[in-house]
């Protein structure tokens, strides 16, 4: 319910009990950023410690995981941590305490990356169905899974969520969003499966509710237990928003402790905040006026689930972010990139020091060799949004290697220092 006006000014510090019995302790979040500094066996290491230990006295009384793979043959991108028989249980423990050092949560956000995986990362990716994402041409045509490699992989999500809580980490989100594996199942143009897992949405989102139920079963009654979920794909015959409310009500009864509301997936990614022509989806105009990318769909969302709900995506100002607690749109504000150049930020938004986080635009006015987000050559538009993603990929493996991060770097530097990490990464690996 929205607080009154007297104390809605201080609502991010708030505390929040989850249903499981843990609390928060405050309302911010670190959401789920792909860090891409795992050795090259996949685990996890010192520079997850450095990084996270960063993050932990930042501020934010919940921090998520970049997407901990449970299938260490297909990756969303070089030097993911993966969980698949190839040790690394101590790193986990020693990344656990480290990330927990201020009394903050640390849930790990579990995933399998389904057709999204490079080329250079793999040749074989897998999904629901043969349906390939097309896009400048970096993703191999998928392989369908088979029904038993489906029951394998629902059992791989539970094992990972049990060594999670066994290393330390104090919940896990199953990530259900962006079209990775469990999200392309949910959707009509990925999964034209003609078997249980596939054709209406019941099938369709059969798999995800499976996935839930055994990592449940898995960690017990009083772990958190998070899902990540696109409000819709944004994409003709996609996933959508009607489609999510249905699957919302069905999440109701599976005892979760917190959906995080995102949306996108590759080809239209809304998760960047990238507003790019879509099949047939129309843009809300409260969408374009607001910060918050996905603050209708959460809104409406919020109308229908039980369970907490976390609103990720463009959130810059304090006043935005007690705002959209006050509404009721949602229990828990993510923030992601500002965290990337100002660990600390969410201090100083606890304690009113600062009431805005910054931009990419203001902090990369800083900087020098910019491309141009708004020329009308596609190619430099698709520059442009890949050397934004490696300008922060960047700031992160900065501060895993215990340096400050670089806000004088340009986009255009950042884009060639991105595509020499990713592969000289991915060769690493196949040594």
């Amino acid at each position: 319910m929205p607080a009154n006006a007297e104390t809605s000014d201080a609502l991010i510090t708030q505390p929040l009990k989850l249903p499981c019995g843990a609390s928060l302790p405050n309302r911010l979040a670190k959401a789920a950023m792909t860090e891409g500094i795992a050795d090259r066996f996949l685990r996890a290491n010192e520079r997850h410690q450095r990084l996270y230990r960063t993050w932990s006295h930042g501020g934010c009384g919940l921090l998520l995981t970049g997407n901990v793979q449970i299938d260490k043959r297909v990756l969303e991108r070089p030097g993911n941590v993966a969980i698949d028989g190839n040790g690394g249980r101590a790193a986990l423990e020693a990344w656990a305490r480290a990330g927990t050092e201020a009394g903050n949560h640390l849930w790990m956000q579990i995933s399998h990356a389904g057709r999204q995986s490079p080329r250079y990362v793999t040749r074989q990716p897998m999904g629901p169905s043969a349906v390939q994402l097309k896009l400048l041409g970096n993703f191999a045509k998928p392989r369908a899974l088979s029904e038993s490699e489906i029951l394998d992989f629902i059992s791989r999500y539970a094992n990972v969520a049990a060594i999670a809580k066994q290393t330390g980490f104090t919940g896990v989100q199953i990530h259900s969003a962006h079209g990775y594996l469990l999200s392309s199942f949910l959707s009509p143009v990925t999964n034209q499966r003609t078997d249980q897992w596939g054709g209406s949405l019941e099938n369709r989102a059969r798999m995800l509710l499976e996935v839930i139920r055994e990592t449940r079963a898995a960690v017990g009654p009083d772990f958190p237990v998070a899902i990540k979920l696109n409000s819709a794909d944004f994409q003709k015959g996609g996933f959508t928003h009607e489609e999510c409310l249905q699957v919302v009500e069905w999440l109701n009864n599976e005892g979760l402790d917190l959906l995080e509301v995102s949306g996108g997936n590759y080809e239209q990614p809304r998760l960047l905040g990238y507003e790019g022509k879509e099949d047939g989806a129309v843009e809300r105009e409260s969408t374009r006026k607001r910060e918050a990318y996905f603050s209708d769909y959460a809104a409406a969302i919020r109308k229908i689930a039980k369970m907490p709900i976390m609103q990720t995506g463009g959130f810059r100002t304090r006043a935005a972010m007690n705002e959209a607690l006050d509404l009721g749109h949602c229990d828990v504000v993510g923030l992601g990139r500002p965290l990337c150049t100002h660990p600390g930020i969410a201090n100083g938004l606890l304690d009113a020091s600062i009431d805005e986080a910054p931009s990419f635009e203001h902090t990369l006015n800083m900087g020098s060799g910019n491309l141009s987000a708004a020329s009308e050559n596609y190619l430099i538009k698709v520059a442009h949004v890949f050397g934004q993603q490696g300008w922060y990929y960047k700031q992160i493996a900065r501060m895993g290697d215990g340096l400050e991060p670089d806000t004088k770097m340009g986009v255009g530097r950042a884009l060639g220092w991105y595509l020499k990490d990713e592969y000289s990464t991915a060769a690493r690996m196949r040594r």
